[in-house]
């Protein structure tokens, strides 16, 4: 007499077999396993996300994710994913794109991390923001139209609470991180994009400018024109010093003399603007100059 089999059926999606099943989940793993081109593609935020998550060393930034005010910040304690105050401490939600621990899917990851935090318990802490397939999309959680509120700081003094009872070793790696931390400032231009003013020392400081151009080739290009006329710069003494390629999108950077003040940039990025706005759409060839212009700026691209 056969024995019974007392295998629990598999519970099958409705017309499929069971190979048919594997393969989907298969296929479901590999997709969640891809990286995400432009992860906060679609967002106003999109290009001060990237620059607290590639650029900023410490700053704070507000925002309201399912009608709960939530700081979105550079950095926490030990690289931590997200934490949520003590009641006695006030209970703020925090969620930081600086972690120790992340997947190549950034977008992904932040949607985790702000989904965790919705429902934390004062108190709580989550180390890892790696997302796990659970999280919703980032767009349920952050309104498209959204701006963030950015605070900048020198320090991680925000980290505790005002008279929080900190503990000598801590204070010790929060020292330790305030003297690592690079004097940074937001411009304030009336341009698209997240520019940034920064001074790692040596006598020379950088503007970085985050753009969100749809089309890397027609900005490259557009940039490569401006330069064959002796125009891309965002200063006097400012000199172009190339450009990063992260998150989908192209962020040039200058050198710049850091005595200068970071706000008198802001009329130069202005006018630089209205000549790659109006550089963008020109799809003439390119001259010998400009080709050139184009290839050195290429040389000069570090993805990140």
């Amino acid at each position: 007499m056969a024995k019974k089999n007392r295998k629990k059926q598999e519970e099958l999606p409705e017309g499929m077999s069971r190979r048919q099943a594997k393969l989907a989940a298969r296929a479901a793993e590999r997709e969640a396993l891809q990286k995400d081109p432009r992860p906060y593609a679609g967002l106003a935020a999109e290009a001060d996300l990237i620059a607290l998550q590639e650029f900023v060393p410490s700053a704070v930034a507000r925002l309201e994710v399912g009608g709960e005010p939530v700081n979105i910040v550079t950095v926490l304690p030990g690289a931590g994913a997200a934490l949520r105050r003590s009641e006695a401490d006030g209970g703020q939600r925090f969620v930081a794109l600086q972690v120790g621990a992340h997947s190549q899917n950034p977008g992904h990851d932040l949607a985790y991390a702000l989904n965790w935090v919705l429902s934390a318990a004062p108190g709580e802490s989550l180390q890892s923001t790696v997302s796990d397939g659970t999280q919703p999309e980032l767009s349920s959680l952050i309104d498209a139209a959204a701006t963030l509120e950015i605070t900048e700081h020198q320090d991680f003094s925000w980290w505790f609470p005002e008279d929080a009872a900190v503990p000598a070793e801590v204070r010790q790696a929060l020292s330790r991180a305030n003297d690592a931390v690079i004097p940074s400032t937001r411009v304030a231009a009336d341009v698209p994009g997240s520019i940034w003013w920064v001074n790692p020392g040596g006598g020379k400081g950088h503007i970085r400018w985050v753009r969100t151009d749809d089309n890397e080739n027609q900005i490259l290009a557009a940039l490569a024109r401006i330069a064959a006329r002796g125009e891309l710069t965002v200063g006097e003494g400012s000199k172009f010093a190339g450009a990063f390629r992260t998150h989908g999108i192209v962020a040039p950077v200058w050198d710049v003399d850091p005595s200068v003040d970071a706000a008198s940039y802001a009329g130069a990025l202005e006018q630089l603007e209205k000549k790659i706005s109006a550089e963008y759409s020109n799809d003439a060839q390119l001259s010998a100059d400009e080709r050139k212009q184009l290839d050195n700026i290429k040389s000069r691209q570090v993805t990140i």
